[in-house]
């Protein structure tokens, strides 16, 4: 499942229902970010994304990420809107045969959302308001997908 989302994401929940009933199932691995607030330069944030454009390119990441690790399953939860320090801002689970294809596809699609994904961040603080672009680490830790070619 893909989902952008205004309202409030509930890691706990989403967790809890993408595990149930998975009987061959054996590993399991979800990452939740949360909004920080950067040494107090940040009081939120606010995504946005085009609709039907941005689920699109998640959904062709999502697809391509499923085969290349073997994933049995695969979600993603990405608020839109304005998301307030210390909430969620993504949810992303994986579920796959063996621990390591379900933590290296967690990676790789973390790094995905956050440097290529099509969704674009302002953040809000007490100097008022500046996009937020991927930092250099960001597109360094996107590269090496690029790079290797087995999970």
């Amino acid at each position: 499942m893909i989902q952008l989302s205004s309202e409030p994401i509930d890691p706990g929940h989403l967790l809890n229902g993408f595990c149930a009933g998975r009987a061959t199932t054996g590993a399991v691995v979800s990452f939740t970010g949360l909004v920080r607030d950067e040494g107090g330069q940040a009081q939120a944030l606010e995504l946005e994304a085009y609709e039907g454009f941005t689920e699109m390119a998640i959904i062709g990441m999502a697809v391509a990420a499923k085969a290349r690790f073997d994933l049995i399953d695969l979600m993603i939860v990405h608020r839109i809107g304005r998301v307030e320090v210390g909430q969620p801002i993504v949810f992303v689970a994986t579920a796959a045969a063996h621990r390591r294809a379900a933590l290296e596809a967690c990676d790789h699609v973390m790094d995905y959302l956050k440097s290529r994904a099509p969704l674009w961040k302002k953040s809000f603080g007490p100097d008022g308001a500046r996009w937020i672009e991927p930092t250099a680490a960001d597109l360094a830790d996107a590269k090496r997908w690029d790079q290797e070619t087995n999970p």
